[in-house]
């Protein structure tokens, strides 16, 4: 069958990326067109001229400015929302009760409340549609490659984790997301974490914390540990860490090869095709990784075409429908990691351990944001101004 696929929030010019938004749509529509099972039919944006230019793009033919009026009269097998993360939860509902949507496809952070985050999946799961939230970097090479070597015992039991991102919540989301990929989703006992706000810091109209340390516990033992910064170094030297019983795997975002692991002292590369957890560069690197005894051969299987992050995401939701499968990220499995945003969140305001399942329905940070409880000052326009030009 051929899935009728509609996209909430083009954005606008593609080219021009930046905290207010990387017009994730055209990066959706990619994966949709490369697939024959599916057909872009529609595309709704608020701002009328920005979802003309994204149909003139990619030739689709129905157009509008309320994604409810658009729902109704195509009524699409498969929608993306690609709309800021504070009205992620109003969309991915809208198009789960609305006829005919049998997916949705959900751009990350879930949501800017843990209860919204809950109740995408909860409605989701009711209506019988199918909830991915792109959580894309499953897919990158290294880390497909990593939890290859990780299951193969190559570097025995896994015991703890760690990572470092610019923040917790808008970067910091897809490494929560990956731990819980490499933990095989196990569950997390507590957590504990302090964060700092030294400055107004919104990405995609979201408030993230400037500088934070969190540590977690799963229920098998297993250790996680996260340093975040938006400016200067972290405590963690590495996107993300695998540390086992036996040796430790490393992913690399650049600087250095994509992938390595040590087993016996020394560290040895991984290939992953030239492919990191940020982008795809083809061709073939030879390269074997050494173990405590004999060497592991290394395969990667190529394509003429390599499909980016965002067209494997959108390749597995679509077999996954097909197949009645439950994906690898979809919203109950997203949930998880993202747990861990908004527990840190809570340890920070608390402050002290948090143990889960979560009870609280609020967004801790934005809470002590409002309640004039972090220690930066809000930004005035005459203060943005200033270090406008203090920048320049």
């Amino acid at each position: 069958m051929t899935y009728r696929v509609a996209i909430v929030g083009t954005g606008a010019n593609p080219e021009t990326r930046g905290r207010d938004g990387y017009a994730m749509a055209y990066r959706h529509a990619k994966g949709y067109e490369r697939l024959e099972s599916c057909s872009l039919v529609a595309c709704a944006d608020i701002v009328r001229e920005n979802a003309e230019a994204f149909a003139e793009h990619h030739d689709i033919e129905e157009v509008y400015e309320d994604h409810e009026e658009m729902l109704a009269a195509v009524e699409p097998d498969i929608v993306s929302v690609c709309v800021p993360p504070a009205i992620h939860a109003e969309l991915v509902i809208d198009c789960a009760r609305a006829p005919g949507v049998e997916a949705v496809h959900c751009e990350k952070p879930m949501a800017t409340t843990w209860a919204d985050c809950r109740r995408m999946v909860a409605i989701c799961e009711a209506e019988s549609v199918q909830l991915t939230i792109d959580h894309q970097r499953r897919f990158a090479m290294p880390v497909v490659r990593a939890k290859e070597l990780l299951a193969a015992g190559e570097i025995g039991e896994l015991r703890r984790l760690e990572w470092s991102e610019v923040n917790l919540f808008d970067a910091g989301s897809h490494l929560f997301d990956l731990c819980d990929l490499f933990t095989d989703g196990e569950r997390v006992e507590w957590v504990l974490a302090g964060i700092d706000y030294a400055r107004e810091n919104r990405w995609f109209g979201a408030i993230n914390e400037t500088r934070a340390i969190s540590q977690w516990r799963y229920g098998d033992g297993t250790m996680g540990f996260a340093s975040t910064a938006e400016e200067g170094p972290t405590l963690v030297d590495a996107y993300c860490r695998l540390v086992g019983t036996e040796g430790e795997i490393e992913i690399q975002p650049d600087g250095g090869p994509p992938l390595r692991m040590r087993t016996d002292g020394g560290w040895k590369s991984i290939d992953t095709a030239n492919e990191t957890v940020y982008s795809y560069s083809p061709g073939i690197v030879t390269a074997t990784a050494k173990k405590l005894a004999g060497v592991l051969p290394v395969t990667i299987e190529r394509f003429e075409d390599p499909p980016t992050h965002y067209e494997r995401a959108i390749e597995h939701l679509v077999s996954s429908l097909s197949s009645g499968e439950e994906p690898t990220i979809s919203g109950q499995s997203v949930l998880r990691g993202t747990e861990l945003v908004f527990a840190s969140w809570q340890s920070a305001r608390q402050r002290g351990r948090v143990h889960l399942p979560l009870e609280i329905d609020d967004n801790p940070l934005e809470a002590m944001y409002e309640a004039g409880a972090l220690n930066a000052p809000r930004e005035t326009e005459t203060d943005a101004t200033e270090g406008e030009l203090a920048a320049d």
